[in-house]
C-alpha cells in the first residue's frame, strides 16, 4: 500500500496525516484517503486543537497538492498539481468527467482522479486510530507526495468551542491564542513523508 505520512505536533503529541491505497498500488484503478492517525500512545490535551479539517467550499475551495505518477511507465510529473473536489474535467475519449485529468508525456496514456468523499475533520482522541479526511478514485495514476501548499485550514478548541480560522499549514507550524483558555494553541514540526504501509 502506499502511504503518505504528515507528522504534526499539537501542543507537544505528535500526530500522522496519512494517504494510503486500499488496493494493491500497482493497480491502475485505486481508492487513496488522506487520515490523520494519531501515533502518541498519551495525548496531552491541553491547550491543543480539534475538529481540524481544510476550508473546502465551493466559494472557496481547497486545492489539495500532490506530487503524481503514472502507474503505467512510472514517470513522475515534473511539477507539483492541484486540484479541488468541485471542479470537473472531461476525461479523453470517455463519457466521464474527474476532479484531475492527467495525461502522461511518457507513455502518453490519460489518467484522473476525483476525489468521492470528504472532507472529514480530524477529531483529538486519546486512541490511537485513522481518521479519513478525503477519500480519492485514482485510474492510472497514484499519488507519491502530499503538501498542504493553497488552502486554508480550520479547527476549534480541545477545551473551548474557540473557533480557529485562516490556519495556513505550508510553512511547517501554525500559532495563536485561545482568549477563553488563556493558553496558546499551536501546530507545529510538521513533516511529510511517503511510503508503503
Amino acid at each position: 500500500m502506499l502511504s503518505l505520512v504528515l507528522t504534526a505536533e499539537l501542543e507537544g503529541s505528535p500526530h500522522r496525516a496519512t494517504i494510503f491505497d486500499a488496493g494493491r498500488a500497482e493497480a491502475l484503478n485505486s481508492l487513496l484517503d488522506l487520515r490523520i492517525v494519531d501515533a502518541a500512545p498519551q495525548l496531552t490535551l491541553s491547550g491543543s486543537v480539534t475538529s481540524l479539517r481544510p476550508i473546502d467550499t465551493e466559494e472557496d475551495p481547497y486545492y489539495y497538492t500532490f506530487r503524481v505518477k503514472c502507474t503505467s511507465c512510472h514517470e513522475v510529473h515534473a511539477n507539483w498539481v492541484g486540484f479541488n473536489r468541485f471542479e470537473q474535467h472531461e476525461i479523453p475519449g470517455s463519457r466521464g468527467e474527474a476532479n484531475f485529468v492527467w495525461k502522461c508525456r511518457l507513455c502518453t496514456k490519460t489518467h484522473s482522479a476525483s476525489i468521492i468523499s470528504g472532507p472529514n475533520a480530524y477529531e483529538l482522541q486519546e486512541k490511537k486510530t485513522g481518521q479519513k479526511i478525503i477519500e480519492m478514485d485514482c485510474r492510472g495514476l497514484e499519488f507519491i507526495e502530499f503538501k498542504p501548499a493553497e488552502g486554508k485550514w480550520e479547527a476549534k478548541g480541545v477545551e473551548s468551542p474557540t473557533k480557529f480560522s485562516d490556519i495556513e499549514l505550508d510553512e511547517g507550524e501554525w500559532y495563536d491564542y485561545d482568549e477563553k483558555t488563556s493558553e496558546e494553541v499551536s501546530i507545529k514540526d510538521i513533516t511529510w513523508s511517503v511510503g508503503r504501509a
